[in-house]
């Protein structure tokens, strides 16, 4: 999980600085024919542009997000719960890094965005890791597969194997 949230993070930050020494918020820089266009934003909501002027918001949620996650992984001991935790981590706390230090001032940072595909909201990566790590916890959690690597197929069996030994006795 440690491995995924510095790979992401660092990724993160790195192509933000990128995007902010090469892009341009007037002059998007298009690619593939137009399907993929990189437009520097810089976004003081949620997803989606959501909530614009909230930041104090989004910087708070996304430090309850943090602390959460952290207490409850250690309970962690499947893969598919640690890449999904190390994911959603790794996003958190790219956007929580820009709402803390970048401009306009501390805490009420703005987000920096700079990739654009047809139809949708200007994201970067730090969103893309949010949405591949919740969809892997969607699919986990449809699967039945518990943070300990239990399945809930097992844990129901062996709960009906107990009550009907406790019966039984």
């Amino acid at each position: 999980m440690t491995a995924v949230v510095l790979t992401l993070l660092t990724a993160d930050l790195a192509t933000k600085q990128i995007a902010l020494t090469h892009f341009s918020v007037t002059d998007p820089t298009q690619t593939l024919g137009g399907l993929l266009k990189f437009t520097l934003v810089f976004n003081s909501g949620g997803g989606f542009s959501f909530g614009q002027g909230e930041t104090w918001f989004f910087t708070t949620v996304k430090i309850g997000v943090l602390i959460a996650m952290l207490v409850v992984s250690p309970r962690i001991r499947t893969p598919v719960w640690a890449v999904s935790f190390g994911l959603i981590m790794a996003g958190a706390a790219g956007s929580l890094i820009d709402r803390i230090f970048r401009a306009p001032s501390p805490w009420q940072g703005h987000v920096v965005d700079w990739i654009q595909l047809p139809h949708w909201p200007v994201f970067n990566l730090a969103d893309c890791s949010v949405v591949c790590g919740s969809a892997l916890v969607a699919w986990a959690s449809f699967r039945g597969i518990h943070l300990d690597g239990t399945l809930e197929s097992a844990v129901r069996a062996e709960s009906a194997e107990k009550g009907a030994a406790s019966v039984e006795n």
